[in-house]
């Protein structure tokens, strides 16, 4: 985009006139130093490694000091199938180029994990063409850019003859990774199955520290983010950003014997059978400056690594390339909204529950009111219009829950064809922008194939423009929609907490995926998870429904842990008189938009301490999902400006069971010591 304005330029006038270049491995890295890519291109084939660099200890003194590779992704498969021609073998290297200096990212994140984030890359640029009679002059290039811990990489494909639009029918893009590591990862759903044929919805179950080699169950491998343990050399996190209506959005396939994954395409099935399993591109001019011509583009395939986790949990690879593809038509604010349809379900969806439910957002100083599936039936329009007209008395922003499209899926909740094209999209967006209501929340998506990859991104613009944000729903990961489209705020993505109802099995291992998703699913797109749960018993009704396990101040951890500028919590009108006042003067006043994030300690699935700036203030939570106490000695001046003599800590008691506020007191040596007992936490602000 325009940070890569130079090198893509380059791109394109080496792609118009250049010469052949014979084999080649060409060694970039990061502007630190201390994360390597090698490229090599030999007997017409592409591939790549990657990996970072220790500095060991010089033998003698005086003596320079090696510096060792450590290598991650082993020789791993570049290239792409199109309709024209196998851009994966026979290969020619016209051009190899570096990129003058290191490139500089500056940018705003207002509903990220950080919001003003500055990085460096420093890039590469090949230009190569293929032998085929049927390539109509068509010439791929392959961009990479390298940050500290960090590696990207994309296509592009450019008009070198009369060919001007391709089809892409898959990628031999792969990662290879040694046999021996771990994987922590979500396996791809079959198309068209589940409730009411409403998946792939992101909703499967994951895999804990098995091996890479393991197969899916559904045999369609694995959904983005993909999280690897490789031993005692680090952590590995893939998954890819960039994905617009101009392309589909893909998954990991099931690793080979020897560790490789390769890009995978979506199903024929998803979308109801409807549209290409591909993408469709139209070429970019090689003779025209690269940025103004930003079409023949690939997503971005991503990779994330180091010898600890915290850059996996503090990485902004997916939103360093990207840019935004428009303007926000107002200034969009987080928001903290109640949402009756989590505890109380379908029955809640009336107009006096509502009002219960918009009164509370009231009492708690909360922006918004979320009225979930079902208004059309059993409030109407009218209903919801007195709805809206009360929230406005009451400062209350309502959210409007809608079903993306009726043809894609058989779900019975109503309001089904309020979203499924630009014309009927806008008129309800009137009606919407006149009732002041904040947002949206879309479900029953239908899988990842280009065709809905447009239905996104048509919600999304069509709702800027009438000043509303978007939460999706049964729906496919974001990737880098953060900072593509400003009014998105977040999805769902996730097995979330609507499971905690519908399950027991669910709620005993809350604490486990809790302690999972600030490293896999929530380091690379907000996760509109819908926690918070403080009642014990999760029903309407008092002594009915699921027990919770966790605890009350594990339960507010969450609120911390998990990122979405827009949070659907479920508390209930219960909480305001059965909970400790000091559970709820911590809800009044929790924040959904962060400045900075800060990875403390950690092992996915066992437990997590993880630190949030809002402004000047510090938010840490301290989470146990492990069966037995854990013993916690943690250093928090590394955060800048966090006062721990004056801050507040919230923790479950000794016996776990007895919520309780005191006043941080660090031992001598400026630590905090604490003691968490299983499925309980500590947090501090």
């Amino acid at each position: 985009m325009k940070h890569h304005s130079l090198l893509l330029a380059a791109l394109a006038l080496a792609a118009a006139a250049s010469l052949p270049v014979m084999a080649q491995t060409t060694r970039v890295l990061s502007p630190d130093g201390l994360t390597y890519l090698d490229v090599k291109f030999a007997d017409g084939q592409l591939s790549y490694s990657a990996g970072y660099r220790t500095i060991a200890k010089a033998k003698k003194k005086g003596a320079k000091a090696d510096t060792l590779d450590v290598p991650m992704v082993l020789d791993s498969p570049l290239g792409v199938y199109t309709n024209v021609a196998d851009f994966s073998k026979d290969l020619t290297l016209k051009e190899t180029i570096r990129h003058e200096g290191t490139i500089k990212h500056s940018y705003h994140l207002r509903q990220g994990k950080q919001s003003e984030i500055n990085s460096e890359e420093n890039g590469l640029g090949l230009v190569l063409t293929t032998p085929q009679r049927r390539n109509g002059g068509v010439i791929m290039t392959v961009q990479f850019a390298v940050f500290n811990n960090n590696i990207a990489y994309r296509y592009r494909f450019l008009q070198g003859g009369e060919t001007g639009a391709i089809v892409i029918t898959g990628e031999a893009s792969g990662f290879r990774l040694p046999t021996d590591a771990t994987a922590f990862i979500c396996q791809q759903s079959d198309p068209m199955v589940g409730w009411k044929r409403t998946k792939p919805s992101y909703e499967e179950g994951y895999i804990w520290d098995e091996p890479v080699t393991k197969r899916s169950q559904s045999g369609q491998g694995w959904t983005f983010p993909c999280l690897f343990h490789e031993g005692d050399k680090g952590w590995l996190l893939i998954s890819e950003t960039g994905v617009s209506s101009n392309y589909c959005a893909s998954h990991l396939s099931d690793a080979t014997p020897d560790g490789l994954f390769t890009i995978a395409f979506p199903m024929e099935g998803e979308n109801n059978g409807f549209g290409s399993t591909g993408a469709q591109i139209g070429l970019g001019n090689s003779n025209t400056n690269a940025n103004d011509d930003m079409t023949g583009y690939t997503p971005w395939r991503t990779i994330t690594l180091g010898p600890t986790l915290k850059p996996i949990v503090e990485t902004t690879i997916v939103w360093d390339v990207v840019e935004p593809l428009y303007e926000p038509s107002i200034d969009y604010q987080g928001s903290r909204n109640t949402w009756s349809w989590i505890l109380w379900q379908d029955p809640s969806i009336n107009y006096e529950d509502q009002i219960k439910y918009i009164d509370l957002a009231a009492a708690l100083g909360w922006e918004g009111c979320l009225i979930d599936g079902g208004w059309y039936e059993h409030i109407g329009r009218e209903g919801m219009e007195k709805l809206f007209a009360y929230c406005k008395q009451k400062g209350v922003r309502p959210w409007v829950w809608y079903n993306s499209n009726g043809a894609w899926n058989d779900a019975p909740q109503c309001a089904r064809q309020a979203m499924h094209n630009s014309i009927v999209r806008k008129k309800e967006m009137k009606w919407l922008r006149d009732g002041g209501v904040a947002g949206i929340k879309v479900d029953f998506f239908a899988g990842d194939k280009q065709e809905t990859m447009r239905v996104y991104e048509g919600i999304l613009s069509d709702a800027n423009d009438y000043g509303i944000q978007c939460i999706f729903h049964g729906c496919t990961l974001p990737r880098g929609w953060e900072r593509m489209y400003p009014n998105y705020c977040s999805s769902e993505a996730v097995l979330a907490s609507e499971n905690l109802y519908f399950s027991q099995g669910f709620c005993e291992q809350e604490a486990r995926h809790a302690c999972l998703h600030p490293f896999v699913r929530n380091t690379v797109a907000s996760m509109e998870y819908g926690g918070t749960v403080l009642q014990k018993r999760l029903h309407k009704e008092p002594g009915k429904g699921n027990t919770r396990r966790t605890s009350d101040v594990f339960e507010l951890a969450t609120a911390i842990a998990f990122q979405s500028s827009g949070q659907n919590f479920a508390l209930t009108p219960r909480n305001l008189t059965e909970q400790p006042q000091f559970e709820i003067d911590f809800m009044k006043q929790v924040p959904t938009t962060w400045d900075e994030t800060r990875f403390i300690d950690g092992y996915p699935g066992k437990y997590i301490v993880l630190a949030r700036r809002h402004g000047t203030r510090w938010y840490v939570a301290a989470m146990n999902a492990e069966p037995a106490a854990k013993q916690l000695s943690l250093d928090l001046r590394v955060l800048d400006g966090f006062h721990i003599e004056s801050a507040t800590l919230l923790t479950d008691g000794p016996d776990g069971q007895t919520p309780q506020q005191t006043t941080a007191k660090p031992d001598k040596k400026g630590l905090i010591q604490l003691t968490l007992q299983p499925q309980c936490a500590a947090v501090l602000f």
